[in-house]
């Protein structure tokens, strides 16, 4: 048997998934195997004609400005790269070297299954700012909030200023009960980044802080 970390395998059922926005899951591979030198995740349409990848492009504040190749794994994709629509059966490569590229994609069969592999050329690996999430999402529902705190308190230490870790953070810090720094911290997120305004207006996560006179409205 090989030593402990020289090589490991796992199958992506032993992954526990992470939901995402529009109803797909995450599976966070990277972090379940402590990759350092590149970004890799899974991503799954919970039904037919559900998300599997999100529409995106990798300049956000959340991104990493990663090339990216997309494999789909399993099920059939329909890719939509800067509004050109691309069939994607099992067995696919998909690639997107330029991170202007807008991008996204939708199951066509339940359990559509994309794995996603990225960094930047020329450059060490980098986490995306959005990846910490990932990381934090677990202690929200094991009612670890002051762990999902630290996490994207470091995070925020990474990357200091990104509008992103400002509202993941501002999210767990309201359902903590820590009204303040979520406060504080939301209202830095919509100074770097409008949007993040119109996505605060709906989120459940600032029920408990959204009376607060100082909640941006």
């Amino acid at each position: 048997m090989l030593p402990e970390r020289r090589a490991e395998k796992a199958h992506l059922d032993e992954i526990t998934p992470v939901a995402g926005a529009d109803g797909l899951a995450i599976f966070p591979i990277r972090i379940r195997f402590g990759i350092e030198s590149f970004g890799v995740n899974a991503y799954a349409a919970l039904s037919a004609g559900g998300r599997v990848i999100e529409e995106h492009n990798e300049l956000g504040a959340g991104a990493g400005t990663h090339e990216e190749l997309y494999v789909v794994a399993k099920g059939r994709a329909r890719f939509t790269l800067d509004g050109e629509e691309v069939e994607a059966p099992a067995g696919t490569l998909v690639f997107v070297s330029d991170p202007e590229v807008r991008r996204g994609a939708v199951g066509l069969e339940e359990g559509t299954t994309v794995l996603v592999i990225g960094g930047v050329p020329g450059r060490p690996f980098s986490r995306s700012p959005w990846e910490a999430w990932l990381e934090a999402a677990p202690f929200l529902d094991t009612g670890e909030l002051d762990r999902g705190v630290a996490v994207l308190e470091q995070a925020l230490s990474e990357h200091p200023g990104n509008p992103n870790v400002l509202y993941n953070l501002a999210c767990v810090e309201s359902l903590a009960g820590r009204t303040e720094p979520a406060l504080a911290h939301l209202g830095a997120a919509v100074q770097g980044d409008p949007c993040t305004r119109e996505w605060a207006q709906t989120d459940a996560d600032f029920d408990a802080i959204r009376s607060d006179p100082r909640f941006p409205g």
